[in-house]
């Protein structure tokens, strides 16, 4: 993005609430981003681009700040946040032998985040919908993706603890935020079993680190289920169920994507059943 692409995108709100950039803008799937200064703090401003990433804006303004980066001001499609200053890495501490530890704090920003709120959340997908490419991909690829889709069907036909979720929550999505603590961002609002918010941890960080594989180490695995089943309150074998569903989805979008990084959640799928199956 040149320079006067950044003017012309970002001018009007950088004049209207008195921001000064503060580093080089980030183009995302679903948003367009510019860190700034707002009244002496950091801040990320945040326009956002299509339906997913709205419903991400309204519902991080749903949150108010309670377990997810704080919304200043919103207008539109764009959106004012506080912006994650700390040092402090969960990827890099899954890296550093703090696995277990990073996990825990995941599981404590989940429970924060399904928290229940006073007012009604904002317009959310049903997780049903989030899974609609799951099915037709098993059928083509068939393998271990079949069992993924019964899973998810399963799930899906006996909903427990239903409520809001973040959706995409990862070691990459909780930052550090100093003095306020770990906190969410980039969520992708969905309705659903809380139990789902938690199968996205046992893919990760190796999604955005395949060079260094972590996830789909057998023994880390085990660990891993042991302290989010312990942590979040899940019935293990219900937990097993949602890791298989989800890293079949997980699979098949990058199936459709030609990502060679499906390999990553086909591994973790194959875990997940042999301890279902143990």
């Amino acid at each position: 993005m040149s320079a006067h692409d950044v003017s012309a995108t970002y001018r009007p709100y950088l004049d209207r609430w008195e921001l000064l950039p503060d580093g080089a803008p980030v183009a995302t799937r679903d948003a367009c981003l510019l860190p700034v200064v707002a009244c002496g703090a950091p801040a990320m401003l945040r326009l956002e681009a299509g339906p997913d990433g709205r419903r991400s804006g309204a519902l991080m303004a749903w949150w108010d700040g309670c377990g997810a980066a704080r919304v200043l001001r919103q207008e539109g499609d764009a959106v004012l946040m506080e912006r994650a200053t700390g040092t402090r890495s969960l990827a890099g501490m899954a890296h550093a032998g703090r696995d277990v530890e990073a996990c825990r704090i995941l599981c404590a920003v989940a429970a924060q985040l399904h928290a229940d709120r006073a007012t009604p959340p904002p317009a959310l997908v049903p997780l049903k919908h989030w899974f609609s490419d799951l099915a037709p991909t098993a059928a083509a690829q068939g393998g271990i993706l079949v069992r993924c889709a019964n899973a998810a069907r399963v799930l899906q036909d006996g909903p427990r603890e239903v409520g809001v979720l973040h959706g995409d929550l990862h070691h990459g999505n909780v930052l550090d935020f100093g003095p306020r603590g770990w906190l969410a961002i980039d969520p992708a609002g969905l309705h659903g079993e809380r139990g789902f918010d938690f199968a996205n941890i046992f893919t990760n960080p190796d999604l955005a680190d395949p060079a260094r594989p972590l996830a789909t180490d057998p023994a880390r695995f085990g660990r891993r289920l042991d302290a989010v089943s312990d942590a979040a309150g899940l019935d293990r074998g219900r937990l097993l169920l949602w890791i298989l569903a989800w890293s079949g989805l997980s699979a098949s979008w990058c199936i459709a994507e030609g990502d060679p990084l499906a390999a990553v959640p086909l591994r973790v799928a194959a875990l997940a059943a042999h301890a279902l199956d143990g």
